[in-house]
């Protein structure tokens, strides 16, 4: 079972990265899904998470209305759309499984991370 994160990269603020999440080994259609970030010397946060269909969304405060999250069951990829970056958006983002169809309270699998910096 492995989550490929991969989208990452160097932005300006104010512009624009997707990031996706590729599962393979299994499919997490019936998961809900759920990216997570860290920036240096601190802790890991909650950015967003999506339910198993897709019809509920929750967003940590940092990020809501700049940040949306999606899912394609049949590709069984995640996505992150990273509107508007600023600095403080400056991590590792890590997609994540978790073992009920939403919420993120019961993370199953990790996937490897991908880095994103935003320069000011």
């Amino acid at each position: 079972v492995q989550l490929q994160a991969s989208g990452g990269g160097l932005v300006q603020a104010g512009g624009s990265l997707r990031l996706s999440c590729a599962a393979s080994g299994r499919t997490f259609s019936n998961n809900a899904m759920n990216w997570f970030r860290q920036a240096p010397g601190k802790e890991r946060e909650f950015v967003a998470s999506i339910s198993w269909n897709g019809g509920i969304t929750s967003y940590g405060d940092s990020v809501k209305g700049r940040f949306t999250i999606s899912r394609d069951r049949a590709k069984n990829t995640v996505y992150l759309q990273m509107n508007n970056l600023k600095p403080e958006d400056t991590a590792v983002y890590y997609c994540a499984a978790n073992r009920k169809a939403a919420g993120w309270d019961l993370i199953s699998s990790w996937g490897q991370g991908t880095l994103v910096t935003v320069s000011s």
